[in-house]
């Protein structure tokens, strides 16, 4: 096995180089719900994405008390275009279990809250309270496999990695600041060690890397090879009143963006939807509708989806039962980026 890297190089670049981030104190002085909501916020959302929203998060809810007491609807109106709302979900209901005991201080304690997996639990438990773990996100796992010169690919090679990862807690330097080491290894990742064409120059680890030495550290960490994503299609309706609002509703809170605002229409299906049958799921009967030009079309973790969008409008009247009206831009506001495209197609 490849020897491990003194921390301590890293560590003294860390101390020169790290990045100014809106979520980060000095070592000792990190509060917990702020950590808590950037690792929620970055998982798979970039940190120029992260920055201003994270920002705006904090001057709604500025704490965890805030955030426990707000409703599900105001929550999912400020976390709209952030994606995978089930993050929304359970940071939410995560912060009621808090706001009542408090934040846990280990690893073990924190998976206890709803919504807190093994990264984030070990990512606050080291940032805030100097927990001897290391969190192994996606830059970690890169650093480590290119160290090791790690082949076998992921998401497989995953538990591997991490383990690995958690072996710089055997070193000293690594165990007396081990938050400072933990977002040294991310920046790493995110500066140094990129993706593609890494700044091995620059390296402070450059000795000790194995695939560096190979000549392979740009093709690890390997990944299996993606299956072709299948698609989805859905027919939406767009109903507008005189006044230009549009009649809208909440998906249930279970299942795909659980409880956030929809352009209401089919279910999403493999099978390609006919007008018929299509009508079926409109909003009101009889009405005339016009078929917009083009398709509305979204990338989902697991699938792909293309909507098509039909447009009807209607006299002034109250909503029907479990749908509301809303003006558009208050609706964008509080909308996923799935129904945004939406908006988008129908050019509101």
């Amino acid at each position: 096995m490849t020897p491990f890297p003194d921390p301590t190089p890293l560590l003294a670049w860390y101390d020169r180089h790290k990045r100014t981030l809106p979520w980060r104190m000095p070592s000792g002085q990190a509060d917990p719900y702020r950590v808590w909501l950037s690792e929620v916020m970055l998982q798979q959302t970039t940190v120029a994405t992260v920055g201003p929203r994270y920002a705006r998060f904090l001057a709604r809810f500025p704490d965890v008390a805030s955030l426990a007491s707000a409703s599900w609807e105001e929550v999912a109106e400020e976390w709209a275009g952030l994606g995978y709302y089930a993050r929304a979900r359970n940071l939410h209901a995560g912060a009621k279990a808090l706001a009542a005991g408090g934040f846990p201080t280990t690893v073990e304690e924190l998976r206890k809250i709803p919504g807190i997996g093994a990264y984030t639990a070990a990512a606050v438990a080291a940032i805030v309270f100097n927990r001897p773990v290391v969190p192994a996100d996606g830059n970690v796992e890169r650093v480590t496999a290119r160290i090791h010169a790690e082949e076998a690919p992921l998401p497989g090679a995953k538990p591997r990695l991490a383990a690995l990862a958690q072996r710089w807690m055997d070193s000293a330097a690594a165990r007396a600041r081990p938050g400072d080491f933990a977002q040294a290894l991310f920046d790493l990742g995110a500066t140094v060690c990129t993706p593609r064409n890494p700044a091995c120059a620059i390296c402070p680890w450059r000795e000790g890397c194995a695939a560096r030495k190979a000549g392979i550290q740009a093709s690890l960490p390997r990944k299996a090879a993606k299956k072709a994503r299948p698609l989805r299609v859905g027919v939406h309706f767009l109903v507008a009143d005189p006044a230009g609002r549009l009649l809208l509703r909440r998906r249930p809170d279970s299942g795909l963006l659980g409880g956030m605002l929809e352009v209401p229409g089919t279910p999403w299906r493999e099978e390609a939807w006919g007008a018929a049958e299509a009508l079926g799921q409109a909003p009101l009967p009889g009405l005339d509708w016009t078929v917009l030009n083009g398709e509305a079309v979204h990338g989902f973790t697991h699938f792909e989806l293309r909507m098509a969008l039909w447009r009807a409008s209607v006299p002034a009247m109250p909503a029907p039962e479990g749908f509301a009206w809303w003006e558009p831009a208050a609706a964008r506001a509080a909308m996923p980026t799935a129904m945004k495209r939406l908006l988008d197609l129908a050019g509101l």
